[in-house]
Parts: C-alpha cells; sequence; structure tokens
C-alpha cells in the first residue's frame, strides 16, 4: 500500500479529498500539505515545493497525487469581463498559482512515483479553460492559466510515459462545488456540489482514468472534455 498526497489539503476540496481517502482504507497513510502543514508548502516558492517532495519522499512511495490548489478571485483580483479590465499584475498572479505552481508539483512529485505499477497524478482544473468550450468570453486570466495549466499536463504526461508506462497525470474539472472559490459566482439553476460529494466522484473517476489516457482532461466522472 503506497501513499497519498493531497497539495491543497487546507481549502474546500483539498480537506475532502483527504477524509475520502482517510475513510477509504486504500492507502499506507495519507499525506495533506498546504501552507499551514509541516512541513509548508508554498507553490509561490519552489524551495517549499523541493523540500516538501524530500518529506514525502523519506515517508514511502506515493501511488496518489491530488493538487487542490488554484486561485479565480479574492480580495485583490476578480475575473475580468472585458479586455479593459486586464491587469498584468493579476494575469501573472493567476499564471504563478494555476499553471506555474502545478507544472514546478509535477517537476518535484512526478519522479516519485513507482516505475512497475500504476500511480497517479491529477491537477484540478475547469472546464472555463477549455478553448474549444469558451462561447461567452470573459474571465481572461482565469481560462488562459487553466488552458496552461492543461497544456502543461499534457506536455509532462508524454515524458513521464517514457520512465513510467504505468502512470497517470491528468488535469480534471471537479464541477462546481461550494467552496469559497465557487461562492461569490454560483448563478441560480447551477448543480453546486458539497466537498465531500465532489471528492468521492472525483477519486471515483480517476479510478476509470487508464495509463492510456494519461495527458487528458476529464470531468469528474472521468468523461474526456475538450482541449
Amino acid at each position: 500500500m503506497s501513499l497519498a498526497l493531497v497539495i491543497g489539503a487546507s481549502g474546500g476540496i483539498g480537506a475532502a479529498i483527504v477524509s475520502h481517502l482517510e475513510a477509504s482504507g486504500r492507502y499506507r497513510h495519507v499525506i495533506g500539505l498546504s501552507r499551514s502543514s509541516d512541513p509548508a508548502l508554498d507553490l509561490l516558492d519552489e524551495s517549499t515545493i523541493a523540500t516538501a517532495a524530500k518529506s514525502v519522499a523519506a515517508a514511502g512511495t506515493p501511488g496518489l497525487v491530488i493538487d487542490a490548489t488554484g486561485i479565480l478571485s479574492d480580495v485583490r483580483m476578480q475575473p475580468e469581463k472585458a479586455l479593459r479590465a486586464l491587469d498584468p499584475a493579476v494575469m501573472t498572479r493567476s499564471f504563478a498559482i494555476n499553471a506555474i505552481g502545478p507544472a514546478l508539483l509535477m517537476k518535484h512529485f512526478l519522479p516519485l512515483f513507482p516505475r512497475d505499477r500504476r500511480s497517479a497524478f491529477a491537477t484540478l482544473s475547469a472546464k472555463v479553460g477549455s478553448a474549444a468550450d469558451n462561447r461567452l468570453g470573459g474571465w481572461y486570466s482565469y481560462r488562459a492559466s487553466k488552458a496552461a495549466l492543461n497544456q502543461l499536463v499534457r506536455t509532462a504526461s508524454i515524458e513521464l510515459r517514457r520512465t513510467h508506462p504505468q502512470a497517470i497525470c491528468v488535469a480534471i474539472h471537479p464541477g462546481t462545488v461550494a467552496t469559497r472559490l465557487s461562492q461569490p459566482f454560483q448563478k441560480s439553476g447551477l448543480e453546486v456540489l458539497t466537498p465531500a460529494r465532489a471528492a468521492a466522484e472525483l477519486i471515483e473517476g480517476l479510478d476509470r482514468i487508464t495509463p492510456g489516457d494519461s495527458g487528458g482532461f476529464f470531468d469528474r466522472h472521468g468523461t474526456p472534455l475538450p482541449f
């Protein structure tokens, strides 16, 4: 039984995934990492990612790594509705957290996977990051950063396949979940999932994904989504 690792474990979805994995009994140990964990992991500080990866490696071999991080808005940034609202500082922060940070997670954690059996890395993307599915416009920074994340996942999966043929590296849209990230943007009539339900369905969906699907973009049920 290998380890399971959840990054962003202090968030709504991340905490629910940790709870679900612990209750499943499928893993010898479930490790949750965040800016408040020990060791702390900050997506904006690669040295903390490297230190956390060494700590995980010392604890055992991870068979599952889920990146449940991401940002849509906070007191410093809101989704842009028009080009005139673009702010390079906001775009930089969005890309740093939604794309560059997860790329650094792949850099440091994918090499820890076993080479002789199935393993999986899943990062939370968003359906609005799909260029093919974009019909409404707006949300420039968030859409673009998630599209970049999807491409980073696809590229990393190609390299990973050369050394870890049974490994999976995918991007997953978890749906609209009742968390601080989505709360300001929940519309009437939109299905909003509890974190517990989103976590359970995401893990079930990930179980349906095979190494041959590595590099793909999926919904929480394991159904492919367009890039």
